[in-house]
């Protein structure tokens, strides 16, 4: 009886080692990997001290929150290009709404309002007219990126509410920077919408296989609405929080950050294809991005050096990992 138990216990072990891939946390290695690296090689320069450690959530905390919301778009095996530009154009009409008076409340609905506008559009052209979701997000950008250039004439407009700028990115409680808070408090809800209910598993199915989806009565089209809707409030909020960093909202406000997103939330173990997402993997992929730009620049390399070896990195970290390349 003893020798079959053993049997037993040592073919689950063999099982549990053969399902282990190490591949399936290269984000979790290849961020441990390039943190240490900084960590010994800018040691002297400050890289491990606390302010600069709390710069690097500060500096990523809108990668962070827009990639939460394009983990959902890409699970669904869609994909948006607009978030960038959503980011400027709320920063100013938040900024606009507070500077006519409308108060704390006014500038949040304006900001946000206007992201929640530009997803609505987007999705409804993804589900209702059927073009495809690179076709429509590209030419939003566009189209976005030229709104934001055209309603203040590039001129950044400046916000001197104080309370806004304090919630929205300068402020600190103790020693913890709000930006943190925003952080933790929107991982979680993302983490639990896709992991805990209905609506995650939805999307995951949409994304997995879209026809056996809509067979087992999943609406596709529906969960790709609000996943879009969901980006569309996230690049809104990410605008804000731009603007309370900066105390302005300006029209280069995300900038490439699209490119960013998608790659923090690829790095994290989300397939490029649907059906797989990773909550924990995505912030882990954000932050990594977030620290190699600071390290980068502590080591005081230029923008093209930076930007070179900040693309090898996300290849090699990309190619060595295998649930992006799932269908």
């Amino acid at each position: 009886m003893q020798s079959r138990d053993s049997n037993v216990q040592t073919a689950k072990t063999a099982l549990s080692l053969k399902k282990f891939d190490w591949r399936d946390y290269i984000v979790y290695l290849a961020f441990v990997g390039v943190f240490v690296y900084f960590s010994v090689m800018l040691f002297d320069d400050g890289f491990l001290t606390v302010g600069n450690l709390l710069n690097i959530v500060r500096q990523t905390t809108t990668i962070t929150l827009m990639a939460l919301a394009m983990t959902f778009v890409i699970s669904t095996g869609e994909i948006d290009l607009s978030v960038g530009s959503i980011t400027a154009l709320s920063s100013l009409v938040g900024a606009l709404a507070l500077q006519a008076g409308f108060g704390l409340f006014g500038g949040l609905i304006a900001g946000v309002g206007t992201g929640l506008i530009i997803g609505l559009i987007n999705g409804l052209l993804v589900t209702k007219v059927a073009i495809p979701s690179f076709l429509v997000t590209l030419g939003t950008m566009g189209a976005v990126k030229g709104m934001a250039m055209w309603i203040t004439g590039t001129a950044p407009v400046s916000i001197v509410h104080e309370q806004f700028n304090f919630i929205f990115g300068s402020g600190d409680i103790g020693p913890v920077p709000i930006l943190l808070i925003w952080t933790l408090v929107f991982t979680v809800i993302a983490h639990i919408l896709l992991r805990k209910t209905s609506f995650g598993r939805q999307v995951l199915a949409t994304g997995g296989n879209e026809s056996a989806a809509r067979f087992s009565g999943v609406k596709t089209m529906k969960v790709k609405l609000w996943v879009f809707l969901g980006t569309g409030f996230m690049a809104g909020l990410a605008g804000l929080l731009y603007a309370g960093r900066m105390n302005a909202g300006r029209f280069s406000f995300g900038e490439g950050d699209e490119l960013s997103v998608i790659a923090a939330v690829i790095l994290g173990g989300t397939s490029l294809f649907g059906g797989v997402g990773t909550i924990i993997g995505t912030v882990v992929g954000s932050l990594m991005i977030g620290t190699i730009n600071n390290g980068l620049i502590i080591m005081g390399l230029d923008v093209s050096q930076q930007m070179i070896i900040k693309g090898l990195i996300i290849i090699l970290a990309v190619a060595f990992g295998k649930k992006a390349m799932k269908k």
